[in-house]
């Protein structure tokens, strides 16, 4: 048998496209018998040969050649060398604030996930680690929280749900000037609109659940560093903790992988009509979309964007409004999560912002009249058309 890891990764040629590379993935192929849609190893452990010699493949654990695959070509889509693949984002968020040390400090965005949040307050926050939480996309603000033992710094961009955009470029200068590595969630605009790493980042972070996977069918999570020392830090948390994603998962992922181009633009093109249409409802009071020219922080999108996703949060006139959205919603669906073909609305002061403390949602507007949109690849005058029937 062939070790995988002697072929060489034919799609970081120069010549080849963003899509190309992201159909062909890695290899291109299985080396071993010429597959196209690559296979799932379905094994827990690999045959040695012999003592002494290995075919790159132990215990499925430590490495499986279809997470290889995925991981290698996550690697080349976010033009990093080294990737690693999850069974969750919250997975890939635990493996990632291991780095940091008891009396550490990190900062990360204010709106930032409440599944975060939670990672921070209530697990890391009892063994030691300081945080805070700061609008990251106010440069002054996160200089003024910088401490001595400041170690990372974790930006969201476009934020989870307020859509602030950050200057991925300046807060990783920043962050290097101290001594600490900036780390960019990139969830929301995946490598086809925004590489982090070319931008000064140190690790980017995904749940790939979302837009990566692109069909609401996996749980999933990735890290993308060009660094060695971070490579052998995730290394390790996937051997120790077990949290490496499944071949089945992986596979369904790198099938989602060859059509994310295709499915970005289609989100992009959707959610621009969509927020323009909200934003002329009577009873739509504001509307959180980076496409808008007017936008605090459109110019920064249009520096280190080629595309302003497909999310799109807003506020109505009451609560009462929202719970009719909520239960007359036909074809949109009211369903956790985003990213994938289908059109999904979420009310994140009870869903993803759950575990906020209040006084912390009421000051940042994640109120009981708040709703965010993940716009799907449907017809968008479908789309249209329900909200504003379940609106009327």
């Amino acid at each position: 048998m062939k070790n995988f890891s002697n072929y060489t990764d034919y799609s970081k040629k120069e010549e080849l496209s963003f899509e190309s590379k992201a159909v062909h993935g890695a290899l291109g192929c299985e080396p071993l018998t010429g597959a196209v849609s690559f296979p799932i190893y379905q094994s827990s452990t690999f045959r040695h040969p012999e003592f002494g010699k290995t075919t790159g493949f132990a215990y499925s654990r430590l490495a499986n050649p279809t997470r290889q695959e995925l991981e290698r070509t996550l690697a080349i889509l976010e033009e990093g060398e080294y990737g690693f693949c999850f069974s969750s984002g919250q997975a890939a968020n635990m493996a990632l604030f291991t780095l940091l040390n008891p009396g550490e400090h990190i900062i990360l965005m204010d709106d930032i996930y409440g599944g975060t949040y939670r990672i921070m307050a209530q697990i890391f926050g009892k063994y030691g680690i300081e945080y805070d939480f700061v609008d990251l996309s106010d440069l002054e603000a996160l200089r003024s929280t910088i401490k001595p033992n400041t170690k990372m710094i974790f930006i969201e961009t476009p934020s989870n749900p307020l859509m602030k955009v950050v200057d991925i470029r300046a807060v990783s200068d920043i962050a290097h000037e101290i001594g600490a590595i900036s780390v960019v969630d990139n969830t929301f605009l995946t490598p086809y609109f925004q590489k982090p790493l070319t931008l000064g980042a140190d690790v980017v972070i995904h749940s790939a659940t979302k837009y990566l996977g692109g069909h609401n069918d996996i749980i999933a999570g990735a890290a993308v560093v060009r660094d060695e020392k971070l490579a052998a830090h995730f290394t390790l948390q996937l051997k120790s903790h077990g949290s490496g994603l499944a071949p089945m998962d992986s596979w369904l992922m790198l099938r989602g992988l060859k059509t994310l181009h295709l499915r970005m633009e289609r989100h992009n093109e959707n959610a621009k009509i969509v927020a323009g249409w909200l934003r002329n409802h009577p009873k739509v009071k504001k509307v959180y979309y980076v496409g808008f020219e007017d936008h605090k922080d459109y110019a920064v999108t249009m520096k280190q964007t080629t595309g302003f996703g497909g999310m799109i949060s807003f506020a109505v006139d009451s609560e009462e409004t929202v719970m009719k959205i909520l239960r007359d919603v036909d074809m949109v669906m009211f369903a956790e999560s985003l990213g994938g073909t289908e059109t999904l609305i979420t009310y994140p002061t009870t869903q993803t912002h759950e575990d906020t403390p209040e006084d912390v949602k009421e000051k940042l507007g994640i109120t009981r009249s708040f709703l965010r949109l993940s716009v799907g690849i449907e017809n968008v005058n479908d789309i249209i058309n329900d909200l504003d029937r379940a609106m009327s």
